[in-house]
């Protein structure tokens, strides 16, 4: 696993509305429509994982939009890490 590197989480991963290429990286089972930078703070909070917001910056692939992004640390790999933050994001819209 990567040393110090953070996780890098955007909203775009969660995002309802993208698609897979679009960035989308979680089932649309799992998805919500617009996620913020501090829903997914939260989230991270939640499970430990010390989230930071970076609020200027953008996904690669929509440059244009500047949504910001969370840096989390975590001890297991990045896909792990966003498919329980989405399952929290997901948790904290319905209830």
């Amino acid at each position: 696993m990567a040393e110090d590197r953070p996780i890098v989480l955007y909203p775009a991963y969660f995002d309802l509305k993208r698609t897979r290429q679009e960035g989308r990286r979680v089932p649309k089972s799992l998805a919500v429509d617009g996620p913020t930078t501090e829903e997914i703070e939260t989230a991270a909070k939640a499970l430990g994982l010390g989230p930071h917001v970076e609020v200027d910056r953008a996904y690669p692939l929509s440059h244009w939009r500047k949504e910001g992004r969370v840096l989390v640390k975590a001890d297991y790999y990045k896909t792990s890490v966003i498919r329980k933050v989405a399952e929290r994001l997901k948790a904290a819209r319905e209830g």
